[in-house]
């Protein structure tokens, strides 16, 4: 995906869905999710989460608006965790609300994933 280029995989969050929208800043992919990350909307987000064919890559992922996250989000950042880091990049949890921060420290993902408050902080080094 191009620089600043936009795919958005859904209308705004409506209950039980999720909107997923990826740009690229200074090299880093943002995906701003919306919405619930569970069993029925996961496809999206491992979608998003692909990077296939591509050099170091970097993900920042703007929680900033997810409203629910079951243990398939965890397993999904977990598995894009590990191939991230295969391949030498990295991924960066943004912004998470109360309920999805409780969701990662309770199974200890904010310990290996790196989370951060805001979504500027995230992309900084």
């Amino acid at each position: 995906m191009a620089e600043g280029e936009m795919a958005d995989t859904g209308q705004a969050a409506q209950p039980g869905q999720l909107s997923v929208v990826s740009t690229a800043t200074d090299g880093i992919r943002v995906l701003t999710l919306a919405g619930e990350i569970d069993h029925d909307t996961g496809q999206a987000l491992r979608q998003a989460l692909d990077t296939s064919g591509i050099l170091r890559p970097r993900i920042v992922v703007d929680l900033s608006r997810v409203t629910f996250m079951d243990s398939t989000g965890i397993n999904i950042f977990v598995a894009a965790h590990r191939t991230l880091t295969e391949a030498d990049g990295w991924i960066r949890l943004a912004a998470p609300g109360e309920a999805v921060m409780r969701t990662l420290q309770i199974v200890g993902v904010d310990a290996v994933i790196d989370c951060r408050e805001t979504l500027r902080q995230a992309l900084s080094d």
